[in-house]
Order: structure tokens, then sequence, then C-alpha cells
């Protein structure tokens, strides 16, 4: 892949989202990576809908987007008179099939590859939760423990002091 078509992991990564608890990408972005108006993707987009299902691809809500505006402080969506669409991982690949360009192409293998990453740091971060929630209820459970000993001890001390003094057995002189 030639230098001029490269696009760093870093803005990509920038313009994945998530919304409805799913990772996606907005067709203006993916318009703006992949060096065509967002108007032509959706025209091509449109052109093969049936590729494009459900799961693939969504049109976002007048409340999601304002989250989304909300979220992003430097906003440059402009006057959009359109809601836009989002692509998921599925819809994002099934894109290089509807976009014959070559830097089509090659943005969408970067986009993929950054998928992955993203999806494995999401699985690191779960492991590392998982982790932390072992280790605390470890420490729960130990603190459980050292309240039981000192209640054990505190019994023990009720008891010394309650014992009457014990009469001396053997010789006497």
């Amino acid at each position: 892949m030639s230098d001029n078509l490269k696009i760093s992991e870093a803005i990509i990564t920038d313009k994945i989202y998530i919304i409805r608890n799913q990772k996606v990408m907005l067709d203006r972005d993916l318009a703006s990576l992949y060096g065509v108006e967002t108007r032509v993707l959706n025209q091509a987009v449109k052109r093969n809908i049936t590729r494009f299902p459900d799961d693939f691809m969504f049109e976002v809500s007048k409340e999601e987007l304002d989250n989304l505006i909300s979220q992003i402080v430097t906003s440059s969506w402009g006057g959009t008179r359109k809601l836009p669409f989002a692509f998921t991982e599925h819809g994002v690949m099934m894109l290089s099939s509807v976009l014959k360009s070559d830097k089509a192409i090659q943005t969408n293998i970067q986009i993929m590859r950054t998928f992955t990453k993203v999806k494995q740091m999401l699985l690191d971060t779960s492991e590392l939760k998982i982790n932390i929630l072992q280790i605390q209820k470890k420490l729960e459970n130990h603190d459980k423990n050292i309240e039981l000993v000192f209640s054990y001890l505190d019994e023990l001390n009720e008891k010394k002091e309650d014992e009457k003094p014990r009469v001396k057995i053997g010789y006497k002189k």
C-alpha cells in the first residue's frame, strides 16, 4: 500500500462510536476516509440496499445524533438535513464490495484491522474487570474472616474475665 493511502489508526479509532451497544462508523466519516462525498457513498449503498440488512447498517435517530454531538466537544457536523447512517463492522466490510476504488479497498482493510484491534482491547479490558472483581471478592472474604477472628478473640477475652480464680493444689508451707 502506498504511503499516500495510509490512514493512521488513531484517526480511524476516533471515528468508531458506540450506538445501540454496537461499534459503528457514520456514513460521513466513512465517506471522508474513502475520499468520496457522503451522498456518493449513500447512493452506492441505496443501489445495493439488499447487501445492508439492519444488523449491517441503520439510520441514527435524532436523539442518538444529539447524544453523539454532545459527546464530541469539537463538533463539525454542520447543518445536516438527513440523519446519518451508522455502519456496523459487517456493514463496513460490505462497503468494500460496493465502493470499488483502490483507496476504498485499502481504507477498508485498515478499518477492518482497527475494528479487530478495538474488539481485542475491549476483550482485554473485560478480562481485567473480571480479575479485579475476583480480587475484590477475595478481599471481602478476607475482611469477613478477620472480623470473625476478632469476634472469637473478644469471646475468649470475655470468658477469661468471667473465670473465677482457681484454687491452688499442692503442698502448703
